[in-house]
């Protein structure tokens, strides 16, 4: 992991805001009367602005991708060791934009942001937004930042499917797209441990219908469960033995004494600082946005049909314990596109550390990201 002076850092940087000013239509029908944007951007803009690699963020990230934001952060951004000079996604090369997406809670207009409308929070009232909503503004972000292509659209999990979604929905505003532990739909048992989180949040007697800032509250018992069961989720079985065993944190095992696994510690700690950080509407938005996906669906559930239309270039990666998001669901994809007819590379990386792989570097992962984005720059020649 870098550190400030680090000379594979991007350094210091400083979130900027995106302001659109006019009616934003959403999907389900409600429109924003405007919305705004935060985002962050690492390297240079070259004179063609054919360099500019777009970072779409999974369920719960936001912006702050790499770097610091003052010298005394303790940590960087949430994929820094992915993203700087000489690293897979190099800024010598790259123009790297992440942003936090519409309904987020790092910035950007959602729950906690003033409804024009009412002069108060929109809370539980803001609308929902779909993984199409969101590309459509990141598009209105690159019309701001003067860019007509990115050279790519990259991210992982719920960042991929964004994603495949630009290449569905803007084909001719991207070269590639870049999907990482991902998958074109949630299946059922994905939607069952949403559900789950969602309801944890939904019966804590903190929430109070959304309205939990009005009572001076929050439903950090509810988020603090959701938390624990994503990230149980995140990892896999042999990841979690090899890391936590069953290893005691404190107590007498033999007595049955104030007994805590390593694991339960690492739990509570995980769900305690997210209850903190996150904001539980944002965390119902995003899980149903994540639920309800699925690009196929306007195409009579033919995902050949779906991507037929798409010109960028794909990579597809997916790791050997993710089961959250399976190497079954890259493959899908990827067969898909060979049907379709695109140009798509593949590769199924060996980890022992289960969803949450897409955000480790992984000598392999990151070998194979760090070949494909260098094949984009020599494509392009060297130009982008």
């Amino acid at each position: 992991m870098s550190d400030l002076s680090s000379a594979d850092s991007v350094g210091l940087v400083i979130p900027e805001t995106y302001r659109h000013q006019q009616p934003f239509a959403l999907q389900c029908g409600e429109t924003l009367e405007g919305f705004e944007l935060v985002y962050e951007t690492y390297g240079e803009l070259n004179d063609q602005a054919s360099n500019a690699v777009l970072v779409c963020h999974a369920l719960s990230g936001h912006h702050h991708a790499a770097g610091f934001h003052e010298a005394a952060e303790s940590r960087p951004g949430w994929w820094d060791s992915c993203i700087g000079p000489g690293k897979p996604i190099d800024t010598r090369r790259f123009y790297v934009v992440s942003l936090n997406n519409l309904g987020g809670c790092h910035g950007s207009t959602g729950p906690r942001s003033i409804n024009p409308t009412a002069g108060t929070p929109f809370g539980p009232e803001f609308p929902l937004v779909t993984v199409s909503d969101w590309v459509r503004s990141q598009r209105l972000l690159a019309d701001h930042l003067g860019i007509q292509q990115f050279a790519a659209v990259i991210g992982g999990s719920l960042g991929g499917m964004q994603a495949m979604q630009w290449a569905i929905d803007f084909p001719d505003r991207l070269r590639a797209a870049v999907l990482i532990a991902s998958a074109a739909k949630l299946s059922a048992q994905n939607i069952a441990f949403n559900e789950i989180a969602r309801q944890a949040i939904l019966t804590d007697p903190e929430y109070h219908h959304g309205k939990y800032r009005e009572h001076g509250v929050n439903p950090d018992i509810g988020l603090m469960l959701a938390r624990m069961l994503g990230h149980v989720t995140y990892l896999s079985d042999d990841g979690m033995r090899q890391k936590f065993g069953r290893e005691l944190k404190s107590g007498d095992l033999s007595l049955g004494l104030d007994v805590e696994f390593q694991v339960e510690s690492y739990l509570h700690h995980q769900g305690r600082s997210f209850s903190k950080q996150f904001d539980a509407n944002t965390y119902l938005l995003m899980t149903r946005a994540l639920d309800y996906f699925d690009p196929a669906r306007p195409y009579e559930d033919d995902l050949v049909v779906a991507l037929s239309n798409a010109l960028c270039k794909f990579c597809v990666i997916s790791f050997t314990t993710d089961w959250r998001f399976s190497v079954k669901r890259s493959k899908e994809i990827v067969d898909a596109l060979v049907e379709a007819g695109k140009n798509v590379a593949s590769a199924v990386i060996e980890s022992d550390h289960g969803h949450d792989s897409f955000l480790l570097p992984i000598s392999r992962y990151f070998k194979v990201l760090s070949t494909y984005m260098n094949r984009l720059h020599r494509e392009a020649g060297g130009a982008c």
